[in-house]
């Protein structure tokens, strides 16, 4: 790539697009697609009624329901399929703060929509506290274990995802599980991390995911809710299959959900494997390779298709745009949006530099050759456009 006479390095005009932004939305799998097609004419019917093309409707997502359930680790009747994650966090995590008013602890890093639900919770008259991460984005499981501990007896639920899609870190399940046991708090996981990827922790109460997270239609999220749970519907309930989840059942999309993620998961260990070859290589070679950059998150426990990494005296939403002329799609946690003019709060609990930030994350067909090209498109746009800043 030559530059142009402003600077910036010159898009090739017939270069196939990378898309390289799975953290966001992985493609959309040809299962699903094909699965879905196929269950518009199958799964269209009502699936309460008792005729023929009812049973077959109820069949179909009752089917649905077995594999999402298989993966979770859960019984079939525990899921629900509202339409999206984020209506998934919303309901699962109020249904746990409706029964009791517990005290709310979550991390500094979760996903919006969790920090959302809190700020409502507290509105309402809630109390919530919140617990730090270190320098590589986990979560400071002792500093949870005070927050349990200052609880003293009261009731309280733990909301901590599995891992965060910005920095990639992978938090400490099994401790997290073993502390909301021991102090008898449900713990709340938003899994949209890991689920079709890795396996889901146990020792959940209610957890939550989307679907085209792992290649599924977007417009289906799940939420699960283990049998025992204190938990109850913030919401009005339904008559419908699933009271928990009001509304007529999109079975086609639910059923393309499910279809996905089985495929996704049948090879989950070896992709997993692949895919951190890949990211290990690709985070090594940017810090070799582009001076003044922070690389993001752990160097292990880590999510094997994320890296993140921040460069300073340039803009990751410059850097976003650039790459994305080049024909490279991939994401920034810091860019600024026009109405908050805020930066990642991930990034800021992290303590590590909040502007400048890429996100790359690899879908299940990324290559070591589509990376290496890629390093080469990262390294000319933060090459020139620091000099057109006039950066040191």
């Amino acid at each position: 790539m030559s530059d142009t006479p402003a600077g910036r390095p010159e898009a090739a005009p017939h270069r196939p697009r990378t898309y390289l932004d799975a953290g966001s939305s992985e493609p959309l799998r040809p299962i699903a697609r094909d699965t879905f097609a196929a269950a518009l004419d199958e799964g269209w019917a009502d699936p309460l009624r008792l005729h023929s093309e009812g049973r077959r409707a109820r069949l179909l997502f009752d089917s649905a329901r077995e594999i999402v359930a298989a993966e979770m680790g859960c019984r079939p009747d525990d899921v629900s399929f509202p339409p999206s994650g984020t209506v998934a966090v919303h309901a699962g995590l109020s249904g746990l703060l409706t029964r009791r008013r517990p005290r709310l602890i979550h991390s500094a890093v979760e996903h919006s929509s969790v920090l959302h639900t809190a700020d409502y919770y507290v509105a309402s008259g809630g109390a919530r506290d919140r617990v730090g991460v270190g320098r590589d984005g986990r979560v400071d499981v002792a500093a949870l274990g005070d927050e349990l501990d200052r609880v003293d007896g009261g009731p309280a639920v733990v909301a901590v995802q599995a891992a965060n899609l910005e920095s990639g870190a992978i938090h400490s399940v099994e401790q997290i599980a073993t502390a909301c046991a021991d102090a008898e708090a449900p713990w709340f996981v938003d899994a949209a991390a890991i689920v079709g990827r890795l396996p889901v922790p146990p020792g959940w109460s209610v957890a939550a995911a989307s679907a085209h997270k792992w290649g599924g239609p977007a417009g289906v999220g799940v939420m699960a809710v283990r049998r025992g749970a204190h938990w109850r519907a913030a919401t009005v309930a339904d008559e419908r299959l699933d009271p928990r989840n009001p509304g007529y059942e999109n079975i086609p999309a639910i059923l393309a959900a499910a279809a996905a993620l089985q495929d996704m998961a049948a090879d989950a260990a070896a992709r997993a494997d692949r895919q951190r070859a890949l990211t290990e290589k690709l985070r090594s070679r940017i810090a070799a390779t582009i001076p003044d950059v922070e690389v993001i998150g752990p160097a292990d426990e880590r999510l094997p298709h994320v890296v993140a990494c921040s460069f300073l005296y340039v803009d990751g939403e410059v850097l976003v745009t650039e790459l994305d002329r080049l024909g490279y799609a991939a994401a920034s946690g810091s860019a600024c949006t026009s109405s908050t003019l805020e930066p990642s709060h991930v990034l800021a609990a992290m303590g590590v530099l909040t502007h400048g930030n890429v996100r790359i994350s690899l879908t299940v067909d990324t290559t070591a050759d589509e990376l290496d090209e890629f390093l080469a498109a990262l390294t000319e746009v933060v090459t020139s456009t620091r000099e057109r800043l006039g950066a040191p």
